[in-house]
């Protein structure tokens, strides 16, 4: 009975990161900058990015933590998420807000792609792991 419980929860807690990450990313900023002038929507993104990371890295490591029982190839994959989160946040978010504030195109353009390539590494990793989850 738990290990059912733990596997439902940590499908759900998985399919909830993978929504929340694709949500954020390919709808509410890009209607940000549609719906806002650009300084506004700007200002509005760096706020929300914070938190954006915060519940990347507490959903994934609870998702990690509930998948344990039924998949370690899938906490581990959680497990990776919740760890290179945390640098993104930290390291990556700051420097990107420093190159854009210095106006530095290239450098903000180079450290922007690599937060856009993690983010979608990020979500076809959950992909992975839902269907994992899925088919146990």
């Amino acid at each position: 009975m738990i290990k059912t419980v733990l596997h439902t929860s940590a499908l759900l807690s998985s399919s909830l990161l993978f929504g929340g990450m694709l949500l954020f990313s390919a709808s509410f900023a890009a209607f940000l900058f549609k719906s806002l002038p650009p300084e506004e929507a700007r200002a509005l993104i760096r706020k929300a990015f914070p938190s954006f990371y915060i519940f990347v890295a507490i959903t994934s490591l609870i998702a990690a933590l509930l998948a344990i029982t039924s998949s370690l190839f899938s906490a581990s994959i959680l497990a990776l998420i919740f760890l290179t989160t945390i640098p993104t946040r930290q390291i990556l978010m700051p420097a990107i807000n420093a190159a854009a504030d210095a106006k530095l195109k290239q450098r903000f353009l180079v450290l922007h792609g690599l937060s856009v390539v993690i983010t979608l590494v990020h979500i076809v990793a959950v992909g992975f792991v839902i269907v994992d989850l899925a088919a146990q």
